[in-house]
């Protein structure tokens, strides 16, 4: 499948850098980062928005996620997150429904973990009405209330939207960051120029990247976003 096919590459295909002033801390378009043919609008206000595009069952989403989280907690104020599930194919949409249904019901940050680690760590096939719906029940949230959630037109209408989302950043690949409605950046993306590196290097590339946009991002609106040092395994390549 792309989507998988691409994050793989990144770790077992070397490639040529486009250019010697492009690292993770200074990303280049093209290079760290890509740019999107039209900007989407956004309605963070003077804030940063950061969306995640991502997929249950992505394993390389799986093993961004805590770093993920942790970079989202040490930006605090400057940024609005959100998370937003893709589906390439229609077997993919119950997960899609799960994850909006569990935001409907205030329970993504319980449940959100517990879905990654149930799937990718305890093998469980979690990718179909009823095996979701007993999932959610196994850990304390009602079925009936979930499953009305789950099914209404609320839940419906945010899983178009995530499809039109999809389409209108031209996702094809997760984990995909897009920020500020423009740029989108991954561990695929920098990847391809950084070679054949272990995925934690690939994953703290990117989240320095993202630290460079943001700031980018908030300077141009007023604000005040710093990126941090470069982790040492970059840093070290970068010399």
């Amino acid at each position: 499948m792309r989507f998988l096919k691409q994050a793989l590459a990144a770790l077992t295909i070397g490639l040529v850098a486009f250019g010697a002033s492009a690292t993770p801390t200074n990303p280049q378009p093209g290079v760290d980062y890509r740019l999107l043919d039209k900007q989407q609008p956004t309605d963070s206000g003077k804030k940063v928005e950061v969306s995640e595009f991502f997929w249950y069952s992505c394993p390389h989403c799986n093993a961004f996620e805590p770093d993920l989280e942790a970079w989202v907690k040490k930006q605090g104020d400057n940024i609005v997150f959100k998370r937003v599930p893709v589906a390439f194919r229609d077997s993919m949409i119950p997960q899609q429904k799960l994850y909006y249904a569990l935001e409907a019901m205030g329970k993504v940050d319980e449940l959100h973990k517990k879905i990654f680690n149930a799937i990718h760590v305890q093998h469980q096939r979690l990718d179909t009405d009823g095996a979701i719906a007993d999932f959610v029940a196994k850990n304390g949230v009602d079925r009936k209330k979930f499953l009305d959630v789950y099914n209404s037109f609320g839940v419906q209408s945010k899983a178009k939207r995530a499809a039109q989302l999809q389409q209108d950043y031209q996702v094809d690949g997760v984990p995909l960051v897009a920020i500020d409605g423009r740029f989108l950046t991954s561990p695929s993306v920098v990847g391809a120029t950084m070679g054949n590196r272990p995925e934690a290097v690939l994953f703290e590339a990117t989240l320095q990247v993202m630290d460079a946009l943001v700031a980018k991002v908030a300077k141009e609106k007023g604000g005040t976003a710093a990126a941090p040092a470069p982790h040492p395994a970059v840093a070290k390549k970068n010399k």
